[in-house]
């Protein structure tokens, strides 16, 4: 029988986050997932790999891959009934599985993902709309002037935010619907893969939903923030996208006043 849930985790040499996180999942004492851990770079096996009490399966690359490469290859030797994409750097607060499951049963055509917080307890804006080229360049200004930058006015249901793309860092994803979509373009590398899942799973009639009664945080490295490579790597997928038909069609449903 399959696994319910699947998680892939993918560590860059974070074997410190990755150490804490698999603790984390054990002490849930869950019993209904498998996960898939990728060395995208050579490091040590996580301690204690052994005892833990769910399957582990370790893959270490050949060479590095980029972020949808890299669950695009995990996804494609997983059995889960349901694919959480899990980055090393999220610390759980508590079991936000049972409450994703049910959001998932209610609707099996959505994505959805818990709220992400940072560690002094601060809503991250990793539900947003979708990005523009004017969007991009006032929230790297206000990066540049050091001025706070407005939250997205996502639409909310109770409990539940219903934004038109979620960041890549704790995704869960109907099976059906991963495969669907292809899994994630690894055209792009590094950034904007989340974007343009988001964009294209909409495009497809999926929802993709963010549960605010399930937290976790987000210990953040934003090295986009700091490092020139990965600045310009980040410019590039964002113009990547911008050329693409998947944001043109996006573009035009939006001009006719359809999300």
């Amino acid at each position: 029988m399959n696994k319910k849930i699947t998680l892939s985790i993918v560590s860059h040499g974070h074997a410190a986050y990755v150490a804490r996180l698999l603790l984390q999942l054990a002490a849930l004492k869950r019993s209904d997932f498998d996960v898939i851990l990728t060395h995208n770079v050579p490091e040590v096996a996580p301690p204690g790999v052994e005892t833990l009490p769910f399957p582990l399966r370790l893959v270490e690359n050949v060479r590095p891959k980029g972020f949808g490469g890299n669950h695009n290859a995990a996804f494609a030797i997983s059995n889960g009934e349901h694919f959480v994409i899990l980055n090393p750097d999220i610390e759980l607060i508590g079991d936000p599985f049972t409450a994703l499951l049910a959001l998932a049963e209610a609707d099996p055509h959505c994505i959805c993902a818990p709220l992400i917080v940072d560690g002094d307890g601060r809503v991250e804006d990793s539900a947003r709309c979708f990005p523009s080229p004017y969007r991009l360049a006032k929230r790297l200004l206000c990066r540049i002037l050091k001025r706070p930058i407005a939250p997205d006015p996502v639409p909310q249901q109770g409990d539940l935010l219903m934004p038109d793309w979620v960041a890549g860092m704790f995704l869960m994803v109907p099976r059906p619907t991963y495969a669907l979509l292809g899994g994630f373009n690894d055209g792009f590398f590094l950034y904007f893969e989340d974007v343009d899942f988001g964009a294209r799973a909409r495009l497809a009639g999926c929802h993709i939903l963010v549960n605010r009664a399930v937290a976790v945080i987000h210990r953040a490295q934003r090295d986009s923030h700091r490092r020139p490579r990965f600045m310009w790597w980040h410019v590039q997928s964002a113009f990547r996208f911008f050329r693409s038909a998947t944001y043109f069609r996006i573009q035009w449903r939006s001009w006719l006043g359809r999300r």
